[in-house]
């Protein structure tokens, strides 16, 4: 058994510092920037993903090839690592709950185990005061229509776990189609759920970070475009009130605080036009909409992640210049190569060592730093492959 988990009880107390190996459960990009910032800082990383030569295997010391159920793929993981964290949440929380018996897993199998569920996020929040939309959990075609009835229209149906990327996800304007959407989604086997809509005014996000210590700090407010239930743009400083940006980041600090979280949590939110927030939902890991952090802030969501679960100090989230982050899809990768060469000085290119390039597949993005928003939105506009 390593130094660390002879330590694990310490607790918050526990610094894991530079040279140790950090093991990561999943091998995709966020992985991949975690490690590219994790490496900068010193630290070793071991990768476990099925995926041979993932992304971020590329970047990682070793890759251990297999599925996240494989026992002794997990056991092997927990032998070579001082620190284990993981880079996204459908890694079932019974993995993470055996590798919190063989070694150091700060972020624990609680939070992962009740984000993975909508249900139980949802109902979690809402006990803590957390502003969240109203739903009802259905079992039949009779219940979407009864929960219709007392939602109202338009209303959100949605499977419980899974959905990534709006998968898993219904939007209801007539009654007649709840059950309809309800026999559709039923071929995920999961419980479904139906949400009252929120008409919002504008998507926002927060990254709030929290140490194994309590040290809480969060990332400016992104302002979220989506296109097909796929995000596409992120602008820094969102395009809401000072005070409205302040409350959002009060939230977020709420929910790292009532979850005791470690690690990164991003919290989706919806803004209503009385300039009331939503929680729509919580991821407990670096997120897509935190991307602008690599190039516009102090300390990137990746590095912050890092300092989190090894209880370093965390670093300084202030915000150096405008910045809006874009999204390259499968579909935008050929024409962007194109015109590589003759991007603006102040585009920061990120690819993250796709083998298939594949429609609607995130394959990197482009931080586009400018003076303010509305000149990054001109420049991303001018580069033209996003139309």
């Amino acid at each position: 058994m390593n130094d660390i988990m002879n330590e694990k009880i310490k607790g918050k107390h526990t610094v894991i510092k530079p040279g140790a190996t950090i093991g990561i459960l999943g091998g995709g990009q966020l992985g991949r920037m975690i490690a590219l910032a994790g490496r900068e800082m010193g630290y070793r990383f071991a990768t476990l993903d099925p995926v041979e030569d993932a992304p971020s295997a590329q970047v990682s010391d070793r890759q251990i090839t297999a599925v996240y159920t494989d026992e002794a793929g997990v056991r092997e993981l927990a032998r070579i690592s001082d620190v284990i964290t993981y880079e996204f949440e459908n890694v079932d929380a019974r993995v993470a709950a055996v590798l919190e018996e063989e070694a150091f897993v700060p972020q624990g199998s609680e939070l992962l185990r009740m984000t993975q569920n909508r249900i139980r996020e949802k109902s979690t929040l809402a006990s803590h005061g957390i502003p969240v939309a109203p739903f009802r959990i259905i079992s039949s075609e009779q219940e979407a229509e009864q929960a219709i009835d007392e939602l109202g229209l338009p209303a959100v149906m949605k499977t419980a776990t899974g959905g990534y990327d709006g998968k898993g996800q219904r939007v209801i304007r007539r009654a007649e189609e709840a059950a309809t959407a309800f026999i559709a989604l039923q071929e995920f086997q999961t419980e479904i759920i139906i949400e009252q809509f929120i008409p919002f005014t504008k998507e926002i996000s927060v990254i709030a970070a929290r140490s194994l210590s309590g040290e809480i700090r969060t990332f400016p407010a992104a302002e979220n475009i989506h296109k097909e239930n796929i995000l596409h743009l992120s602008i820094v400083p969102a395009r809401i009130s000072s005070f409205l940006a302040e409350k959002a980041a009060d939230l977020a600090e709420t929910i790292a605080d009532k979850l005791d979280v470690t690690g990164l949590i991003a919290v989706e939110m919806f803004v209503t036009k009385n300039e009331e927030l939503v929680v729509n939902e919580l991821a407990p890991r670096p997120h897509n909409s935190g991307h602008y952090t690599m190039d516009a802030c102090v300390t990137s969501q990746f590095e912050q992640h890092v300092r989190a679960i090894c209880n370093l100090p965390l670093g300084s989230t202030r915000l150096l210049t405008p910045v809006v982050m874009v999204n390259i899809l499968g579909e935008h990768l050929d024409p962007l190569m194109e015109q590589v060469a003759n991007l603006p000085d102040s585009v920061k290119l990120h690819l993250y060592g796709k083998k298939e390039s594949k429609p609607k597949r995130k394959m990197g993005h482009l931080n586009v730093a400018a003076e303010s928003v509305d000149d990054a939105l001109k420049i991303i506009d001018k580069i033209g492959i996003w139309k």
